[in-house]
């Protein structure tokens, strides 16, 4: 039996962060990984999608580029190299995980990671079984997409996101169910690539979890940029007939038929915790999810659990934050839980989506007493300069305390800016504070000071 300091089980953003923190802090790490190190996140979301959308966005200005005084006589889009480049990026990330496993002295097995009882760890590879003993285990194993019964996922004519970043032919026709950030981003991608596009979704609005100010106003651009878009709709069957595939809509008017090429199944995801061994080990769930404490703590002193696996936003750098909580308290370093009500969330179509804190609609429910600020990219002089005028930033300031409760921007790289808010929030500085901070001009940073002088009626540009 090999016996290491800490296992961690899953090489997500949470799994090798927390690996290489519990390094530093001179502990013997081991990593289990039964796929590839960067887990979904590196090599199937984050990253490769983010190229994705990159290309979709050079295209688009090509497209667009006698706006800007040049002219391109012809263009194209290749979308095998479309794809290739999104791969290729995924893979030099791996790489640079593997580098950083090697620098930090941590031992890496492929193989499928389960938790036994006295904190020792099963790993299945090849027919081949290896027992790893530890003083302590972080679960990592993520999440993977969630499947209904209306839309059985086969991969050829309904698809996961995972096939959905490898197709080799583009799609004519694509219906995108689901959208949350997954299916808007996708959504974003293949129409502008040329792909007639249609978004479902059943909630009233694209992106139930945003503020609805920013949910509306997406929801018009898109329907500007061709996509048909079904709110308070549900796919109620599926038949695939005839290489097409045909779904069933209950929409908010009637039940209707579309005839599609391709579905693209994006209804959510679900937590990877069957068959881990938490039932062996007696380690506490709820909502299947693994309850844990502030420091990310099971019920079982030693085993740590982080990621998509625990309540909490199912993002990538939440697990990475929690990776490093859980590996500093094990070590017994001092560490603070983290606060999540102040973790910002993006979502990278074009226009960018990014927010932080509470929704208006959260504050009235809750009859908390608060101003708005709203300052529109069409006033912003380096959005004009850009050519990307669409959007607007809206700040929620609490009334008697002047305190930032939350920010919720669309618009050109929003998902950079809102870092001030987020940094305001986490130094717990007054909106006054931000306000007098002098911004450079011009930037669309700028937009969150106007914001908020428009909360107080002191707009200058509006």
């Amino acid at each position: 039996m090999t016996e290491f300091d800490v296992i961690v089980i899953g090489a997500g953003p949470g799994g090798y962060v927390a690996a290489i923190r519990a390094a530093q802090l001179g502990k013997k790490v081991a990593i289990v990984e039964k796929e590839n190190l960067g887990g979904v996140c590196l090599n199937w979301g984050c990253i490769p999608t983010k190229a994705l959308l990159k290309s979709a966005q050079i295209y688009e200005y090509i497209k667009d580029a006698s706006e800007y005084g040049v002219h391109i006589e012809h263009s194209s889009l290749d979308f095998d190299a479309v794809i290739q480049r999104s791969r290729k990026i995924a893979n030099e990330m791996q790489q640079g995980i593997q580098f950083l496993m090697k620098k930090n002295k941590i031992s890496v097995f492929q193989g499928y990671g389960k938790l036994l009882p006295g904190k020792n760890v099963e790993v299945t590879s090849d027919n081949e079984i290896k027992i790893l003993s530890s003083e302590y285990v972080i679960l990592a194993t993520g999440s993977s997409s969630k499947s209904v019964p209306a839309l059985p996922i086969d991969n050829k004519y309904i698809i996961d996101y995972r096939k959905a970043l490898v197709l080799d032919n583009k799609p004519n026709q694509l219906v995108i169910v689901g959208a949350g950030a997954i299916g808007v981003e996708f959504a974003y991608f293949f129409n502008s690539i040329g792909t007639k596009v249609t978004l479902i979704e059943f909630a009233k609005h694209i992106l139930p979890n945003e503020d609805d100010a920013v949910s509306i106003e997406l929801e018009k651009i898109l329907i500007k940029k061709g996509i048909n878009i079904l709110t308070s709709s549900k796919v109620l069957s599926s038949i695939i007939r005839d290489e097409n595939v045909r779904l069933i809509v209950n929409t908010a008017e009637s039940e209707i038929e579309i005839n599609t090429e391709l579905v693209l199944s994006a209804v959510g995801i679900k937590a990877n915790i069957d068959n881990i061994g938490l039932e062996y080990c007696g380690i506490q769930t709820q909502n299947s999810k693994i309850q844990t404490d502030e420091y990310c703590q099971t019920n079982i002193q030693g085993v740590y659990a982080i990621g998509d696996i625990i309540t909490g936003q199912a993002l990538a750098h939440v697990a990475s934050a929690e990776g490093i909580v859980a590996a500093e308290h094990l070590a017994g370093y001092s560490t603070l839980p983290i606060n999540y009500n102040n973790i910002p969330s993006s979502v990278y179509c074009t226009p960018e989506i990014a927010s932080v804190g509470y929704t208006e609609q959260y504050l009235k429910d809750n009859n908390i007493d608060y101003i708005v600020g709203k300052f529109p990219f069409s006033a912003s002089g380096k959005a004009k300069a850009v050519g990307k005028k669409e959007g607007f930033v809206k700040v929620l300031i609490d009334k008697k305390y002047d305190e930032i409760l939350g920010a919720h921007a669309i618009g050109e790289n929003v998902s950079e800016i809102i870092q001030e808010i987020v940094l305001a929030r986490n130094v717990e500085a007054t909106a006054t504070s931000v306000m007098h901070c002098i911004h450079g001009h011009p930037t669309i940073s700028e937009t969150i000071k106007e914001a908020i002088e428009q909360s107080k009626q002191q707009s200058i540009h509006l």
